[in-house]
């Protein structure tokens, strides 16, 4: 993939047309465009290792600003790197109806480290995030977490590398020997991200939604038992009262009888 900035201060992306990403701003996975980018001649003169380039969102409009490193400087194109960092990330999303209350403080500062790039920051605050829940969900749960950590592995496909860097960051301790926090790279940082979801999630917001759910179950049909009661005490009461308007009448017409046979 080639992208270079030519010396009439053009930026030469042969992938522009499919360049997209998720705004930081409407959140949005839109196509950018980019609208400032670094005079030729000074990158020429100065030449940095590093230069940003403002996008343009197609979405909503907004500023978008990424990083490239830069691969070489020739007499008439600098070579720039396919890859590039987003000064900007979109705030990650996640449901906190069903964490208790010190769990979910701590993975919202662990999710705004994550979405500033402060990595290591994100590592620390997942570490102590896990750290708490296990203290709240016991041994027992400690367990099915591992456990269930072993299933995200095969189920990822997670190299053995990056699962050894997970299962380091998640159930390592300070006190351990050996037991510090790695350096996670930005690739790394984002498989640590989508696992803590997956077992936060495993752990409190399924069972949160399953509960809640079963409870609205339950709700629906007492109150169609209690509608059954209530049509079934109804029409009891109708027939018993159409019984004894009949028992009346019937009494009435024998009443009548009796006098005329009388008479």
């Amino acid at each position: 993939m080639a992208v270079y900035i030519d010396s009439s201060d053009r930026l030469l992306h042969d992938q522009a047309h499919s360049l997209a990403l998720t705004c930081p701003h409407c959140l949005v996975l839109a196509h950018i465009t980019p609208m400032a980018v670094p005079p030729f001649s000074e990158l020429s003169l100065y030449r940095p290792r590093q230069i940003g380039i403002v996008y343009r969102c197609d979405a909503c409009n907004s500023p978008i600003f990424l990083r490239f490193n830069v691969r070489s400087y020739g007499a008439q194109r600098i070579e720039l790197s396919a890859q590039f960092t987003e000064i900007e990330r979109p705030r990650e999303k996640f449901t906190f109806t069903y964490l208790p209350e010190a769990i979910e403080t701590l993975f919202r500062e662990a999710l705004l480290c994550y979405s500033h790039g402060a990595f290591n920051a994100f590592t620390s605050m997942c570490r102590r995030t896990m750290q708490t829940a296990f203290e709240l969900l016991g041994e027992p749960g400690k367990l099915r977490l591992f456990d269930q950590l072993n299933e995200l592995r095969e189920m990822a496909q997670i190299d053995a590398t990056s699962f050894t860097v997970l299962k380091r960051v998640i159930f390592g301790s300070d006190s351990d020997p050996g037991g510090g926090l790695p350096i996670l790279e930005d690739d790394q940082a984002g498989i640590l991200l989508e696992v803590m979801k997956d077992l936060l999630y495993q752990a409190y917001v399924r069972r949160g939604r399953l509960q809640q759910a079963m409870v609205v179950r339950r709700f629906f049909s007492d109150q169609t038992d209690r509608s059954g009661a209530a049509a079934t005490y109804a029409a009891t009461a109708t027939a018993a009262a159409g019984a004894a308007s009949l028992s009346s009448a019937a009494s009435g017409v024998r009443a009548a009888d009796a006098a005329r046979n009388t008479t």
